[in-house]
């Protein structure tokens, strides 16, 4: 397949904007086209431009890229990376798309329009270039009858779910003319510089994901309506409690849009003639109604949910369906779901709630029971096997296991019996099937093939290390409840959290010297990582907040003192460490990262010292880390210290927090040599490919000993704009207390500017002011605050 570094995307709305904001992302040149307007806005005739003037003609393409720049969440990782995309129109424009690689079709879902369009631009397409239409589920092959022949072998389907940069999935989905060395080579592509979780979907209506997610919430309105349940009712049990995302069902309504949600089930009703279930995609009267008003969810501000200021506090509602009307939340609490509230596992979860016995439990298993029959009937209609819809449902519906998933958590006999009894039809390819997914005797992860009748490995990318996998072929080293050392192979090890949240505990403190141990005497090089929902939340706060409690300040000291030591250990190895975070790096995940010789991050990575909303200050090393960054960084560049020390300090006093990977270099949490992985199933692989380069060469580091230290006139400026914050009530004085002491810290303590001082200094200062900040009251009511409610208190 040709390379591609040039891509056009036609249509620039929302999805056509953010589309290329997401390869802008991945360093691609982009060329962003529209329509021509009609006539002049307001703006334009002030200035006397014409409908002639470039900048009207450019105008709706041009507005699309201004758009990304206030869009929250941001579609770019910088806001710089805007500078990748070129606007134009679709009528003076079209030669450039000769230059272009890849062409991807955004516009409208209208039929007539998308082919009127690939009609228009196939005379500018370059020999080779790959054709492609973000359709949500219009016909592929109906598109392609428009196409040459040369055209259709490199024309399909590539379905991005919004917003692109966050959401995984990718549906490709071929016309029957498409060369499959083409759609393997733009899907392998799209993996690993867009980051995308690919699947393959059929040429059906609404291809996989939309299919079986709006079955599923319609399916759920109907169970509603007869078991006489609120729309509060449902979410409190279609949600996390099993097994699906926190927008539940009519939350996730709303951010669609009521709007689009009826238009996807619209065209499943109207193009789905024999669809067994085709009566579910009717659009209920009440949704008819509530969009007809204009209520169509989080873009109108109101929807199945709305929020209105009451007596000066905010109050959420819920919409009634019976009465038409809002009521305010009930917070129903059914005890099978209440019961799964510390479970993390969410297979459990799933097997716990549909075990139980109230009114929660019933709806789940009715509403979990049909969607899950309707899904395997689906098979091979819309997918050949049953791996592809899981992930399309992971991936694309944020559910934290996919339909067939649930089976094995349900127990597939067990499921059958249970439906059976119901008097529900049961799918006849599901008798005999004991599990959909096992490992085989050498380890290998394999799925039911409904199609075959047995057995198939699941498949596994070119460079992706699955550490579970590796823990069932005997590549386990040592390891204790909330840690493990695994072999990598070719001499690279790994250190993998997996307490909960990957939160840091004392036995992840004491395996990390044994960690490093076992690369220095048997291998080269150490990654740490793993597959959790984050890198690390940080440390334990649970064990804080009892020596707190307590008053065992010698044991907070002693805690502290081992923090310090691992991630000191992490930077003195005698061998490279590479950390590979990912999601939500926090406090002492950040640290571990500060600490390593190369951080290997995921495009997503979320990374911040953020101690300060506990109270605390960062004392794993992450306060020396970065005034040590400013020192060295200021001697580099040969100038003043101060600003480098400012803008660090601002960042563990603001306790800010990286919205992307790439913010964290001029965070200075990342530098040269530092890399981004965009896809994450690769992530690990990255980080030892990273760790095997450093180990070729590899001359390790001594402890610091000569630092000049910022000294105190840089702490006093600082508490002087905390003291002038404080008059201003822009903070308490709680908080100024702790920004001095940051400050402090920092800058070295109170001593002369220049003075030599060192990292072992530093770090005593980190340990001291930490338990200073310790002994104030205030802190053990944000750590109790923070526990209870997972927010920071002021006060």
């Amino acid at each position: 397949m040709r390379q591609i570094n040039r891509v056009a995307v036609l249509g620039a709305g929302v999805m056509g904007a953010t589309i290329a904001a997401h390869l802008a992302n991945a360093g691609l040149e982009v060329l962003l086209l529209d329509i021509v307007p009609k006539e002049l806005d307001k703006k334009e005739e002030a200035k006397g431009l014409t409908l002639e003037s470039p900048a009207v003609r450019n105008r709706i393409a041009a507005n699309g890229l201004q758009g990304l720049l206030k869009m929250k969440p941001a579609p770019l990782y910088l806001k710089e990376y805007a500078a990748q995309i070129e606007v134009g129109n679709l009528e003076d424009d079209l030669g450039k798309l000769k230059q272009c690689d890849w062409i991807i079709e955004v516009v409208i879902e209208y039929m007539p329009i998308k082919l009127d369009l690939l009609k228009k631009i196939v005379p500018n397409l370059a020999p080779g270039a790959i054709l492609s239409t973000n359709t949500s589920g219009l016909s592929v092959n109906e598109m392609a009858a428009v196409l040459p022949p040369e055209v259709k072998k490199n024309f399909l389907a590539t379905h991005f779910f919004n917003p692109p940069r966050y959401m995984r999935l990718m549906e490709i989905v071929p016309c029957t003319d498409t060369d499959p060395e083409v759609m393997t080579g733009l899907a392998d592509f799209i993996a690993d510089r867009l980051g995308k979780g690919i699947v393959y979907a059929k040429d059906t209506t609404n291809f996989i994901a939309n299919r079986i997610g709006t079955y599923a919430i319609y399916k759920g309105i109907e169970h509603m309506v007869e078991m006489e349940m609120s729309v509060e009712e449902v979410d409190a049990v279609a949600g996390p409690a099993t097994a699906r995302p926190k927008s539940a069902a009519f939350r996730t309504a709303d951010l669609v849009g009521l709007d689009v949600l009826a238009h996807v089930g619209t065209n499943s009703y109207d193009l789905l003639p024999d669809d067994e279930e085709r009566a579910v995609f009717k659009l209920p009267d009440f949704m008819k109604q509530m969009i007809e008003n204009g209520q169509l969810g989080n873009k109108t501000k109101q929807g199945f949910y709305k929020k209105e200021m009451i007596d000066g506090k905010k109050q959420i509602f819920f919409y009634d369906h019976n009465s038409g009307d809002y009521k305010p939340l009930a917070k129903p609490k059914f005890a099978s779901v209440q019961n799964v509230k510390q479970v993390d596992d969410p297979a459990q979860k799933v097997k716990m709630v549909l075990g139980a016995s109230d009114k929660g439990a019933e709806f789940a298993w009715k509403s979990i029971r049909d969607t899950l029959i309707y899904t395997v009937n689906r098979i091979p209609e819309i997918a050949d096997d049953v791996v592809n819809i899981d992930n399309a449902m992971r991936w694309g519906f944020n559910w934290e296991i996919g339909p067939f998933e649930m089976f094995d958590a349900i127990g597939v006999a067990a499921f059958v019996k249970r439906a059976e009894k119901d008097g529900v039809k049961v799918p006849d390819c599901l008798q005999g099937v004991e599990t959909f997914y096992r490992f085989s005797e050498n380890g290998q992860k394999e799925y039911f093939d409904l199609l075959k009748k047995e057995y198939v490995p699941v498949p596994v990318k070119e460079g992706q290390i699955q550490i579970d996998i590796l823990k069932k072929t005997g590549n386990v080293v040592e390891k204790n409840a909330n840690c493990s050392i695994v072999d990598l192979g070719d001499g690279i090890f790994g250190f993998e959290f997996h307490s909960k949240m990957n939160a840091i505990s004392g036995d992840i403190l004491a395996y990390t010297h044994k960690a490093i141990k076992r690369a220095e005497g048997e291998g080269v090089g150490l990654v740490i990582g793993n597959h959790g929902a984050n890198f690390s939340v940080g440390a334990n706060l649970m064990m804080v907040a009892v020596a707190l409690a307590e008053g065992a300040y010698e044991d907070i000291n002693m805690a502290i003192r081992s923090f310090q030591k691992a991630t000191m250990a992490v930077k003195y190895a005698k061998v490279p460490v590479v950390t590979a975070p990912f999601g939500m790096a926090l406090g002492g995940g950040a640290e571990y990262c500060l600490h390593s010789d190369a951080v290997n991050a995921y495009a997503e990575t979320y990374m911040g010292l953020v101690e300060i909303g506990v109270g605390l200050l960062p004392a794993g090393g992450g306060t020396k880390e970065m005034s040590m960054r400013a020192i060295q960084l200021a001697a580099q560049y040969k100038t003043d210290v101060q600003p480098f020390i400012i803008k660090n300090f601002e960042q563990i006093a603001m306790a800010k927090v990286s919205m992307g990977a790439a913010e964290l270099y001029n965070m200075d949490y990342m530098r040269n040599g530092d890399s981004i992985s965009m896809d994450i199933d690769k992530l690990i692989g990255d980080a030892k490919q990273k760790a095997l380069a450093l180990s070729v060469n590899y001359r390790p580091k001594k402890c610091a000993e000569n630092l000049p230290a910022p000294g105190r006139g840089i702490a006093a400026a600082i508490k002087s704009q905390l003291w002038n914050m404080q008059m201003g009530k822009f903070i308490t004085e709680y908080e100024a207390e702790m920004g001095t002491m940051i400050a402090q810290v920092m800058c070295g303590g109170d001593v002369n500017p220049g003075t030599m001082i060192s990292e072992e200094y530093l770090l005593q200062l980190e340990r001291e002011s930490f338990l200073k900040l310790c002994g104030n009251k205030k802190t053990a009511q944000r750590i109790q605050h923070m526990l209870k409610t997972g927010k920071p208190l002021r006060n």
